[in-house]
């Protein structure tokens, strides 16, 4: 059974993303439609797979990781504008009976992402 599932690692720091808005979003085109809303847990993790079974489906999807969010929350000295705020990723699925695991690992200055396991 495919699922896709995320989480976020919070690379300034050296500890999980705890408390990252999570949005996911499919595509078609140019039009979006929001499918969820989640928070990360303790571990930087969502407490179930984002989508799975006969809804994770072949497509285009968009993952909204709310990361200036949550450094601000942190107390970390930002500027105005923030330089990472919201970290989109447009990614597809061209298996949906595998398992996609879309990591963030993120800092108020870079970020990068991978097709985990």
């Amino acid at each position: 059974m495919g699922k896709l599932t995320t989480h976020v690692l919070d690379t300034a720091h050296g500890r999980p993303g705890a408390g990252i808005r999570v949005e996911l979003f499919s595509l078609d085109g140019d039009a979006r439609r929001r499918l969820a809303t989640v928070v990360t847990n303790s571990d930087g993790r969502c407490d179930a797979p984002l989508l799975e079974g006969s809804a994770f489906k072949t497509g285009e999807y968009e993952l909204v990781f709310h990361a200036g969010d949550y450094f601000a929350a942190a107390g970390v000295a930002l500027p105005a504008p923030r330089f990472i705020d919201r970290v989109v990723l447009r990614f597809g699925v061209a298996d949906p009976k595998a398992h996609y695991h879309v990591p963030l690992l993120v800092s108020p200055w870079a970020y990068s992402t991978y097709r985990g396991s």
